[in-house]
């Protein structure tokens, strides 16, 4: 069976799965979804994800699997090496913890869907952006301290885990919005050291077929 993967290049929850899936060394096709054109509220994408959000993982058996982390989960299940979620019980918790710093209390804050609210309600671009840094900085505040102890070249220890498939897209994210990644010198390591790594390469929204170059 065949991976099939829809993702919109710059967006991040999509991000973090293909980051999973080269972890995995798993083959996958991608499947663009332009989401600035609104691709996701048609009946097609529709069918795939009552959402209509990205990602979705069509797992090649008529099931199609929703929500970044879940599918992050799942791959760690399926295919357990390397794993995503390394160590006992309470360091997965951490690790999770991490994760979701991101995935629950930072991204869903500056989408574009939230984005596109905040300009129906006549939010100016420039309160926009400092709504969009505000809790990208927030957020990078609370991982800061916990990477500086816990990171050992990534977010946690020496190898990728969940927490680098949803720190490494934020940091992204970021650099889109002009957040300055000076008062975050663990953070900033982490990415560097990432940018050299095969899965984390391949996995960059610049090199993904839907890419639009400037």
């Amino acid at each position: 069976m065949t991976l099939k993967l829809y993702s919109g290049w710059r967006a991040t929850a999509p991000y973090r799965v293909r980051i999973g899936l080269q972890l995995k060394g798993l083959d996958f096709d991608y499947v663009s979804v332009n989401l600035l054109g609104g691709e996701q509220h048609k009946p097609a994408y529709r069918a795939v994800n009552r959402q209509r959000l990205t990602p979705a993982l069509d797992l090649g058996d008529g099931d199609i699997m929703t929500q970044s982390l879940a599918i992050l989960e799942w791959l760690d299940e399926t295919h357990p090496e390397p794993a995503l979620l390394p160590g006992d019980a309470r360091t997965r918790a951490r690790i999770r913890a991490m994760a979701m710093v991101i995935a629950c209390d930072v991204h869903p804050l500056n989408n574009t869907r939230v984005g596109r609210a905040l300009e129906a309600m006549d939010v100016s671009p420039v309160r926009r952006a400092k709504w969009s840094e505000r809790w990208i900085v927030d957020g990078f505040q609370t991982l800061e301290p916990i990477i500086a102890e816990y990171g050992r070249g990534f977010a946690f220890g020496d190898t990728p885990t969940l927490a680098d498939c949803c720190l490494i897209p934020q940091v992204y994210s970021a650099e889109r919005f002009d957040v300055s990644l000076e008062p975050f010198p663990a953070i900033r390591a982490v990415a560097e050291h990432a940018a050299s790594h095969p899965a984390f390469m391949a996995a960059h929204p610049d090199l993904q077929p839907d890419a639009v170059h400037a």
